[in-house]
């Protein structure tokens, strides 16, 4: 791995904050795509914890617009947010803070975040998320484009395994979860709640939607990654959610599933740790 970047000490990173000791307790999965992104081109940052009632304020404060909707056509307001001030250039959504890492660092780190290769998951599945999936215009890096977004539906359609137990830090926790409630349309934290018979189907459809998933890192079983020994965004994007996972499943939930098909996303979670320093 090579020396961090001298010209990006001034990189300033945006995430949410969680409940103490946040470097074990962040959870969110976009942000973790971008810190995955920042250490694997190890480009020096610091960390700015932004208490989630306060995200649309500060987000404004930037002059970082909105880069999702919600159905009503309102705006999303979000983390992560990378500000380089060596360039004065803020960026907003996780994809573009990747983008932005390979073109502005191309050498640096542990290589190229996008080598090319065939990433063909897909995951339709009809349904009102609560939280929006990005949009995003055809680019030369189109294939993880569509990628993360294949990923991000996948996950997002079996986040309620998980959202009940998000540790939200004590000082803010109800006004999130008052946030969480009116953006559902839900009558109370409660509600979030998946038990019973019902959280074992969702469970079930979890493992499966996994397991199509699971074919891509099957192509080349010389490493954890889906390139074997190489890493590479598509990975980080995975990986973010298995943060996620780790951070808000019960823990034996959380065992349990990294060790479905055959343990291969246990495996990818263990592998990218050397890129989830939380600075």
């Amino acid at each position: 791995m090579s020396a961090p970047s001298k010209t990006s000490g001034a990189m300033i990173f945006y995430d949410i904050a969680m409940r103490p000791p946040i470097a074990s307790t962040c959870c969110g999965p976009n942000p973790w795509k971008s810190r995955l992104a920042l250490n694997f081109k190890n480009i020096a940052y610091s960390s700015i914890w932004v208490p989630f009632p306060n995200i649309a304020q500060v987000r404004c404060a930037l002059g970082v617009d909105a880069c999702r909707k919600f159905g009503d056509g309102t705006n999303f307001y979000t983390l992560p947010i990378l500000i380089d001030s060596n360039t004065n250039f803020k960026i907003g959504d996780s994809f573009d803070i990747a983008v932005y890492l390979q073109t502005k660092y191309p050498n640096s780190g542990s290589g190229n975040l996008f080598p090319p290769q065939k990433l063909d998951f897909v995951f339709n599945h009809d349904l009102a998320l609560l939280v929006p999936l990005s949009e995003r215009k055809e680019s030369e890096h189109d294939e993880y484009s569509r990628f993360n977004t294949y990923v991000d539906a996948a996950f997002s359609a079996h986040v309620s395994l998980m959202a009940h137990y998000i540790p939200f830090d004590p000082v803010t926790a109800e006004a999130s979860k008052a946030e969480f409630i009116r953006r559902a349309g839900v009558k109370s934290w409660d509600d979030f709640e998946v038990k019973g018979e019902k959280r074992e189907k969702l469970k079930e459809s979890f493992r499966l939607m996994l397991g199509d998933l699971v074919k891509l890192f099957l192509r080349d079983t010389s490493g954890p990654f889906l390139l074997g020994e190489q890493a590479s965004y598509a990975d980080l994007i995975v990986g973010g959610w298995l943060r996620m996972m780790h951070a808000t499943l019960p823990e034996n939930e959380w065992e349990e599933a990294r060790g479905w098909h055959g343990g291969i996303f246990g495996r990818l979670h263990d592998s990218l740790e050397k890129y989830a320093e939380v600075k």
